[in-house]
């Protein structure tokens, strides 16, 4: 069985750090038999450590085995004094998070990078190290006059792509976002539409000036997110979080009802 979902499905969002890591290894896959010979395609990973101190902050359900050591009970309070009240301890735990990424690298001229493909994480989108590190990256590449492949299929924080969301024309401005930006075009930037309704796009992947785009079906990756990690058990009766917007929540509610899901 797979997802009810036509394109992206929303409830995969909860096991983003899954996905995402799938979404990485899987592009890498299914571009490497179709670059030029002198081509490949690289998983690179940024590592770093959000802290539980920044406004917003992803849990992921790893398991923690730990040895708690019991502590001596206190000393009674003597009488007349008043009881001490035992607080509730909560440790904070800085959890490192690490972000898979794709570069296309010319192996005949010393693994120079040509191109960077990112599928954006909710903490590229939110303040703090995550999206510091991100955006340091996306300049950096800007810089370098690397061409840029930016897919955005999560819906919490803030866009953070090349392209500012007011220059994206109403018409394109859909649930989900790709961006795709030359390196020696470095003025223009293709968009693609991406709503929740509609198959997700099979985009163009630039490589070389000289070279011949390379398609990259993204609700391929998709499917085989789906059907790879097993997540044929989602709860679709579950509300969202973040929810849907009005008009793509009454389009699933009906989706979701029309296959026996709700």
């Amino acid at each position: 069985m797979g997802s009810p979902f036509p394109g992206m499905d929303p409830y995969l969002e909860q096991y983003w750090r899954d996905v995402h890591h799938s979404l990485v290894t899987y592009s890498r896959d299914q571009l490497q038999p179709k670059l030029p010979p002198d081509l490949r395609a690289r998983v690179e990973e940024r590592v770093f450590v959000e802290s539980e101190a920044t406004e917003y902050r992803v849990f992921f359900p790893d398991v923690h085995v730990v040895e708690q050591h019991t502590r001596p009970q206190a000393a009674p309070a003597p009488k007349g004094d008043v009881a001490l009240e035992e607080p509730l301890v909560v440790q904070l735990d800085d959890e490192p998070l690490s972000q898979g990424y794709i570069e296309i690298i010319d192996a005949a001229s010393g693994n120079r990078v040509i191109t960077v493909i990112e599928f954006l994480s909710p903490s590229n989108k939110v303040p703090g190290k995550g999206q510091d590190l991100y955006l340091q990256k996306q300049w950096e590449v800007r810089a370098a006059g690397l061409s840029l492949v930016e897919i955005d299929l999560t819906r919490t924080g803030r866009r953070v792509m090349t392209l500012p969301p007011h220059r994206i024309p109403p018409s394109h401005r859909t649930t989900y976002q790709v961006c795709v930006q030359r390196g020696w075009v470095p003025q223009k930037v293709e968009v693609y539409r991406a709503p929740l309704e509609r198959r997700l796009p099979a985009i163009r992947v630039p490589l070389r000036e000289i070279d011949a785009d390379v398609p990259l079906d993204l609700q391929a990756l998709v499917d085989l997110c789906y059907q790879n990690g097993r997540y044929e058990d989602l709860d679709y009766q579950v509300e969202l979080d973040p929810p849907l917007d009005a008009s793509d929540a009454a389009w699933a509610e009906e989706l979701l009802h029309s296959k026996g899901l709700r």
